[in-house]
């Protein structure tokens, strides 16, 4: 068993990803499990409303269709199973659809769904037992506005229907990495006290859950792989007994796995680095390491994990108004001002419409010139862009508010100052606004079940020690640098890679040195206060910062920042994608002799 080894590969990181993945992953004909992340908030949400319409649906339908049934043939030849979380809403529904495409096609692979992550008929009650929001306080919602309400459930279900033989594994929510961590489990008879390799099997599901964003996607150095990202090759964990793994690709494809690839994938969408809170294990990955080992295999270990805490994390999804906007250029001199002025003109126009017809004013708007130092705040340099793009955008109670909006805006084109174009035909339709709502509740409150073969049965919540955050042991700072009398500004992207996502209403962006050397320079240049002050134009709560010592990286918190997150936000960048770009250009003090050695 110790010398066992598992090679799982990543076929998806959100519902809508490129279906080339499965074909390119079977091709290597040695993977032992394909796994398949589709859920996030905004997903659930959508697939809710899909559900809605019709209670057929609210999975992932293209799982089914480019996903499996193109490559059914290859998966049961080469005994791949797939583990996938397309399930959504509706998983046995999805169960069903998988069921008809291997009878239609005469294959016997068993079929596996795991439910009970579904808490939406539980709302009433819910409503009623005094639960907020978990970051925010918030009241509870209107029960009428909700959507959704899922649990994130944990390996468990998912080793069971495995145990059980199952070839296809479905599940509703659950947590991203736990695809892979019930793999690792099932494959290697990992008890549920066993926290490192708990940890490290999590951590291994963490850099596959987003695809070829390990492989060179969203990358700092992008340069690097530009010439190969329309093929770049998706990631595979190749996991022995002990938790310690490799990263690579199929041979052959594009992109690159590195130490910044795989690094930057660590610190995506994480907050505490050593309080990392899953279902199953909480993770610490401050002492986590990576070693080349050769080209395109990058070794991943020191992974420590914890007891799990006695709650699973809920999110409910719930309606909340509408909102719509346009994207439009201007083009020649004073194009910002230009942008400005006219989204000043198609406001004042707007209210006035709503208020002849004695409806309710837009009850939040939302102006971007991008292009401009707008986007940047006081840290941009002054531009004299000759052209821009104007986002303007507003929420309403109601889908009529929002039409006006767009009338108000179209019904200026003529009016507007020179240079207008847009792009799009016609009026864009009001969207509803969905909010999201996380809460914690006790896991003997959630029954997961798994149904295989016509049988069903359901899983227990797990052991009874719990997470103690007094337990974390906090690694040492970096000493400060000495004053150099020589000390030059450059930027910090010369200096480290970054990356940022988001968490809700959060965002994070990790930044990770290029160089040992270089983190003290980081560390010390790059307080909290000095990144709350950089993004001061969108931030509205706290910045938190953290030290990753084992891959020389901080990773940065950020409260309160994204307008709300998701569809609930007005701004273009509403997942946080973009802030480590901006991060990157901060100034950092370094001696000039540091700078002599990077040439």
């Amino acid at each position: 068993m110790m010398n066992k080894r598992i090679k799982i590969g990543g076929a998806s990181g959100f519902w809508g990803e490129s279906a080339m993945a499965t074909p390119q992953l079977l091709a290597g004909k040695k993977l032992d499990y394909l796994v398949y992340d589709y859920l996030a908030e905004i997903t659930m949400s959508i697939l809710a409303r899909a559900r809605a319409k019709n209670p057929q649906l609210g999975y992932a339908t293209d799982f089914v269709t480019e996903s499996l049934a193109p490559n059914l043939d290859a998966i049961a030849r080469q005994g791949t199973k797939v583990i996938a979380n397309a399930g959504g809403v509706n998983p046995v529904a999805c169960g069903a659809a998988i069921d008809a495409l291997l009878e239609a096609r005469g294959h016997t692979l068993k079929v596996a769904v795991v439910s009970g992550d579904d808490l939406l008929s539980e709302r009433e009650n819910l409503a009623q037992r005094g639960i907020t929001e978990m970051a925010s306080g918030a009241a509870f919602p209107a029960t009428a506005s909700i959507a959704s309400i899922n649990a994130y459930l944990g390996a468990s279900p998912i080793v069971a229907a495995l145990r059980e033989g199952a070839d296809i594994v479905v599940t509703g929510r659950c947590a991203d990495s736990a695809l892979v961590l019930a793999a690792c489990i099932h494959e290697f008879g990992w008890n549920s006290d066993d926290y490192d390799r708990l940890a490290a099997g999590s951590l291994a599901g963490h850099l596959l859950e987003c695809g070829p964003q390990a492989t060179g996607g969203n990358f700092t150095d992008w340069r690097d792989v530009a010439n190969s990202i329309a093929g770049i090759g998706y990631p595979i964990a190749e996991i022995t007994a002990n938790g310690n793994f490799v990263v690579t690709k199929p041979a052959g494809t594009g992109g690159q796995v590195t130490r910044a690839t795989v690094a930057e994938q660590l610190v995506y969408e994480i907050d505490d680095p050593q309080c990392y809170v899953l279902p199953d294990v909480v993770c610490d990955f401050a002492g986590v390491e990576l070693r080349e080992i050769s080209p395109d295999r990058v070794e991943v270990s020191g992974a420590r994990g914890s007891a799990p805490t006695g709650s699973y994390k809920v999110t409910a999804t719930y309606l909340d108004g509408y909102r719509g906007g346009m994207l439009l250029s201007f083009t020649g001199f004073d194009a910002a001002d230009k942008a400005r002025s006219f989204a000043v003109a198609a406001l004042e126009r707007c209210g006035r419409a709503l208020s002849e017809t004695q409806m309710l004013a837009l009850s939040e708007t939302s102006v971007e010139v991008i292009g401009s130092e707008d986007q940047y705040g006081d840290f941009a340099r002054p531009t004299d862009g000759r052209e821009v793009v104007l986002k303007i955008a507003a929420k309403h109670p109601e889908a009529k508010g929002i039409a006006a909006l767009v009338k108000a805006v179209t019904g200026l084109a003529l009016a507007a100052p020179a240079g207008l174009a847009i792009f799009q035909a016609g009026r864009p339709r009001p969207s509803p606004v969905v909010r999201h709502f996380s809460f914690l509740l006790p896991k003997p409150q959630v029954s997961a079940k798994v149904s295989v073969s016509g049988m069903s049965m359901e899983i227990g919540t797990g052991p009874s020690t719990f997470f103690d955050p007094a337990s974390v042991a906090r690694p040492d700072l970096p000493s400060a640098p000495p004053d150099e009398h020589d000390a030059v500004e450059i930027p910090l992207l010369q200096l480290a890679w970054a990356r940022s996502g988001d968490k809700g209403n959060r965002a994070n962006i990790g930044v990770i040195a290029r160089r040992p050397e270089y983190l003290p320079y980081i560390w010390h240049a790059l307080s909290p206060e000095f990144v709350a002050a950089r993004f001061r134009h969108f931030l509205e709560g706290d910045v938190e910062r953290f030290l990753l010592p084992g891959i020389g990286a901080i990773n940065f918190v950020l409260h309160d920042v994204l307008g709300g997150g998701g569809v609930a936000s007005l701004r273009n960048d509403p997942q946080g994608k973009a802030y480590a770009q901006i991060l990157l250009a901060a100034p950092v003090k370094v001696p000039q002799s540091l700078v002599d050695a990077m040439s």
